[in-house]
């Protein structure tokens, strides 16, 4: 990640919980990703993010005298899957839209195809599992009893290739061994896009984002180490006031069981904006950290609080360098 150019922390108050362990990890997301063309340009970008959604407002202009189409298309993560650790936040409960994607364009709900594929490292593994009549981006319920029914020649084959893993245990019905899913999968929307000389064409697409979780925040913590601690400033550019502020209240915490904060946090991969003929026009970022008495801190320059959790970052001609990381403490109750 590039070095930040500038700290944004923003304070308030907490309160105590008792102590836990539990860690979430999350997935970034970013915005639309177009061939790149050095026809349209991105007049203005206007990103709002919150826990519960992120939602993204473009205005394009095609400044050549001839329409260009070109492939809009919206990558999620890619989701590792693993048995015996698997413990990623998707947001939605809908298979297939784990993170309950729509875009639209001029007010237009966009119809668009889906890409799956499936991987184990850089191999691409999706013939073999749609040969066996495996669902696999995302599996369902339906994926482990179709492995479970596959013959046990291909049970082994699939092991040996890495992209399945036995996996056993007591559920409280006795010992049970079953094949479990090990491959990576990736989801894409796309569609194609024209824009016509000279207009502006309006894109927006909203989502609910992968939230990072853990219950205990290590900042200020006298169990973290110093590297720790230092990994964690640098990312979300972390300064001293918000440092002396939630050691004080984690150390007392600590000292009665309790934790003094917990952790979210939404990555967004912001650097696909420069992917245009031009920098961004006009950029501005609505970050709302949830609730008042949190805390919120991420790497920006030129920050404004609009209201009681809101802040906003704009910016002219704008040509994102890095990704977007930002992290909120929740007071312990």
């Amino acid at each position: 990640m590039i070095r930040p150019l500038l700290v944004v922390t923003l304070l308030c108050g907490s309160a105590l919980a008792a102590r836990a362990n539990d860690t979430t990890a999350n997935l970034a997301v970013g915005g639309l990703v177009f061939t790149r063309t050095n026809a349209v340009a991105m007049r203005s970008e206007a990103l709002s993010i919150s826990q519960q959604r992120v939602d993204v407002a473009y205005v394009f202009v095609n400044e050549s005298e001839q329409p260009v189409t070109t492939t809009v298309a919206f990558p999620l993560p890619t989701i590792q899957l693993d048995p015996f650790d698997f413990n990623v936040d998707i947001p939605s409960d809908d298979p297939g839209n784990p993170f309950a994607f729509r875009t639209s364009v001029d007010g237009q709900p966009v119809t668009m195809a889906v890409d799956r594929a499936a991987f184990v490292g850089d191999r691409n593994v999706t013939a073999i599992l749609q040969k066996l009549g495996v669902a696999f981006a995302p599996p369902t319920e339906a994926t482990t009893a179709a492995l479970d029914a596959l013959p046990q020649p291909e049970k082994k084959r699939l092991e040996a290739a890495g992209i399945a893993k036995t996996d056993s245990f007591d559920a409280g019905k006795g010992w049970e061994t079953h094949l479990a899913p090990a491959w990576a999968y990736r989801i894409t929307y796309h569609w194609d896009q024209t824009f016509p000389p000279g207009r502006p064409v309006s894109v927006t697409h909203s989502y609910k984002p992968s939230v990072g979780a853990t219950v205990a925040t290590p900042l200020g913590s006298k169990y973290a180490t110093p590297q720790e601690i230092a990994e964690k400033r640098k990312r979300y550019c972390i300064e001293d006031d918000l440092m002396r502020t939630v050691a004080k209240r984690t150390r007392a915490a600590e000292a009665s069981g309790g934790i003094g904060f917990s952790e979210r946090w939404i990555d967004y991969v912001l650097t696909t904006g420069a992917n245009w003929a031009k920098p961004i026009g006009s950029f501005s970022l609505s970050v709302d950290k949830g609730a008042p008495q949190n805390l919120v801190s991420f790497c920006a320059t030129g920050v404004t609080k609009i209201g009681p959790t809101r802040f906003q970052v704009k910016k002219q001609n704008f040509l994102p360098k890095s990704d977007l990381a930002i992290l909120i403490l929740v007071p312990g109750s």
